[in-house]
């Protein structure tokens, strides 16, 4: 069964939303391996070999650039969580409210600046590609952080911050102006004291296209929501094709992109994981770096002694 099989299913099956969890009983996607080394030399000679790179990314890559996860204990934007704000339900009642937590969103990543490990990846992208090697770039990450630091080849499979989508005619289209609309100036802080600023639904981003000019949302995938077909397409072959595969700054607990690793280390692939700490998928890959993504990725992925480059 190939992995787009298996995403599918996955998702089917779940009633609830596709950037949740499953039960831990489900989280088992391949049998555990040996202790996983934190051999760089080892780690360095699988790289030097590999010629199809896949990179899957996620919060804690971000999270050293300062951006706000709104996870654990304070993560709150206002008195909501993420999770209550970043669903169709919660945008079908009050569309306002949604938009200005998005609004702080895109001015907060406006603001920020990719790090050493963003900046390392897309550099191993550049120099690899002159080799012949190709690097692709998975990230769960909506703030285009990868992309700023220079990264091409880049799968964004829960959307972007900096993208629309008409809910009218479905038109996406790329959006950076600050602010997106001028009933959303100043609005949007986080403070639990202020209050909701009720912008009437006809002055909210509304669609651009020739007699349109429907209410435009995030196209980003809310809880509910299920990924992109198509993404999840791109994902796939991605994923049969690599030869080594890196996660970086990943809890490994949001599906389906949880078991996207575990499925590519099932078939030998060498693995290795990058992050703070462990995580539930650790034991089933051939690497674990410990730290700050930052700090750990950017000697992994410098030149190889053995790269020839023209």
């Amino acid at each position: 069964m190939s992995l787009l099989q298996v995403s599918a299913r996955r998702l089917l099956c779940q009633a609830r939303c596709a950037l949740k969890p499953p039960p831990a009983k489900q989280q088992r996607v391949c049998p555990e391996m040996a202790r996983p080394s934190s051999n760089m030399a080892d780690f360095r000679e699988a790289f030097a070999r590999a010629k199809h790179i896949a990179i899957i990314t996620g919060a804690g890559v971000s999270a050293e650039s300062g951006v706000p996860t709104f996870r654990g204990a304070g993560g709150l934007w206002r008195k909501w969580q993420a999770q209550e704000l970043a669903t169709p339900e919660a945008f079908a009642r009050n569309p306002s409210r949604v938009w200005e937590f998005y609004h702080y969103r895109r001015e907060v990543m406006l603001s920020k600046q990719p790090n050493p490990a963003h900046m390392a990846i897309a550099e191993c992208e550049r120099r690899l590609s002159k080799q012949g090697r190709s690097v692709v770039v998975i990230t769960q990450n909506i703030d285009e952080l990868h992309r700023k630091a220079g990264t091409k080849h880049l799968l964004e499979i829960h959307g972007s911050l900096f993208k629309t989508r008409c809910t009218n005619c479905g038109n996406v289209v790329a959006d950076y102006r600050s602010p997106i609309c001028p009933a959303l100036a100043g609005k949007g802080a986080p403070d639990p004291q202020i209050e909701d600023a009720a912008i009437p639904v006809e002055d909210l981003p509304r669609c651009e296209e020739e007699g349109c000019n429907g209410l435009l949302r995030p196209h980003v995938v809310w809880f509910g929501e299920a990924l992109d077909t198509e993404v999840l397409a791109e994902v796939e072959k991605e994923l049969d094709m690599c030869d080594l595969c890196v996660v970086v700054g990943t809890s490994s607990v949001v599906y389906p992109a949880a078991m996207f690793a575990p499925q590519v280390s099932s078939r030998g692939v060498p693995v290795a994981e990058f992050n703070m700490e462990a995580t539930p998928a650790t034991n089933r890959f051939r690497f674990h770096f410990p730290g700050p993504c930052g700090t750990t990725l950017p000697p992994a992925l410098a030149r190889h002694d053995t790269e020839l480059i023209a």
